[in-house]
């Protein structure tokens, strides 16, 4: 009868392991399918930099991969400045302003009219604006 049951017992937790086992796969297979898609989709952002006495502005115009953005730079620019790129992936959105009085300097992120990242005055300037892809989550 203890053999009958252990048998079961074991039977059972076999069972239940390939379920569990074929339930993963699955929801790995779902996770991978996500990053594809999430690694091939584009998106739009708008960069927004006010301020006076604005040396430079470094962005992400969507060059490089996700893990080595190339940077763009414009040249003493008139402000406000104002600058639309399209993205890939999950290559996060920055525009970082460089300026000689950041106590007025202010940089956003925008995408689908929300700013989804703002400095300003010296966290503008420590950082500029980096933001999470949109696509991401």
């Amino acid at each position: 009868m203890k053999r009958t049951v252990r048998t079961a017992v074991s039977a059972l937790a076999v069972a239940g392991l390939a379920l569990g086992l074929g339930a993963c796969s699955e929801a790995a297979e779902k996770a991978v399918d996500q990053v594809d898609k999430s690694v091939n989709e584009t998106y739009e952002v708008t960069y927004e930099v006010s301020g006076k006495n604005i040396e430079s502005i470094d962005y992400h115009a969507g060059g490089g991969t996700a893990m080595e953005p190339k940077l763009e730079s414009e040249k003493k620019p008139a402000t406000p400045w104002k600058k639309t790129v399209t993205l890939k992936g999950i290559m996060p959105p920055a525009v970082m302003p460089v300026s000689l009085d950041p106590a007025d300097l202010t940089c956003k992120v925008i995408h689908n009219g929300k700013v989804i990242k703002e400095a300003k005055d010296q966290e503008a300037m420590a950082g500029g604006c980096v933001a999470v892809s949109p696509i991401v989550g």
